[in-house]
């Protein structure tokens, strides 16, 4: 969790692990210095604890787009092992849970993911997308991965997943597509999407978010329904099925949650956040 905008997004996917009933135990790990104690309160709601961690930073001669900067802090996932954990599922905030997944904390690998889709080329692809992945933490691969940030050779403007597809690319275990649904597969093969349904875990808006009207803006209370109604629309409405999907699963919060949610306090109307490029 990298500033207050992810919030919602998170309490939202926290429901989404409870309606599925995941045994699993739910870590955020987020940056304290961006991170308010209200929008903290927020994103706990639904059961994730709240774990602290210094920024990892990218490389020091620049070149990573600027909605990726803090995104080598997610590193920190194979510093894990200090907490006691043997396995983890990490998962992007944007994403929504749609059926149990836990089977994967039993994968006898280092390290799995699901391969990339790009709705133009390269397509389909074997490099993996970083926003959900199986993850053995270990102290000494966390040492090796940021002592290689700045020599190893890729893009940096693709952040770390690219300097993931490096460390990990031949050694990857590539999981199906059920367990990370980029909704970028709809708009380049519609017929798989629609072959992926009866068996998705989870479904992952990578091309639209339904809670921000830009990226890194923090969305208040009074302007969500209206936000997903507005995301909805985007690439002439070809997600809106999905989008509204999400919309409902704030709606549950807000029903379940709200009581609580409005004693965090909240944000109201938008405030755009831009991130640190430094």
């Amino acid at each position: 969790m990298y500033n207050d905008a992810f919030a919602v997004p998170i309490a939202t996917l926290g429901h989404s692990l409870n309606k599925v009933n995941s045994v699993a135990r739910r870590i955020i790990f987020y940056l304290p210095s961006r991170v308010s104690p209200r929008a903290l309160c927020i994103a706990t709601m639904a059961g994730w604890e709240a774990y602290p961690v210094d920024r990892v930073d990218p490389p020091a001669d620049g070149g990573v787009h600027s909605h990726f900067i803090d995104q080598f802090t997610k590193l920190k996932l194979w510093n894990f092992e200090d907490l006691g954990i043997k396995a983890l599922v990490y998962l992007d905030a944007d994403t929504l849970v749609r059926r149990n997944f836990d089977e994967l904390f039993a994968l006898p690998f280092n390290f799995a993911a699901v391969p990339d889709v790009y709705i133009d080329d390269p397509g389909f692809t074997i490099g993996f997308n970083a926003g959900v992945m199986f993850v053995r933490p270990n102290g000494g691969a966390f040492r090796d991965l940021v002592s290689h940030i700045n020599t190893a050779n890729y893009s940096h403007w693709e952040a770390e997943q690219a300097y993931l597809n490096v460390f990990y690319g031949a050694d990857t275990v590539r999981l199906p597509y059920v367990y990370n649904g980029n909704i970028a597969i709809k708009r380049r093969n519609p017929r798989l999407w629609e072959g992926l349904q009866d068996e998705l875990r989870l479904i992952h808006f990578s091309l639209v978010k339904p809670f921000w009207r830009n990226v890194y803006d923090e969305i208040g209370l009074d302007y969500v329904h209206d936000t997903v109604k507005l995301r909805a629309t985007d690439w002439d409405s070809a997600f809106r099925e999905e989008i509204l999907e999400w919309g409902q699963s704030w709606t549950e919060v807000e029903r379940k949650y709200g009581h609580e949610i409005m004693k965090c306090g909240w944000k109201h109307g938008i405030e755009t956040i831009r991130p640190k490029t430094d």
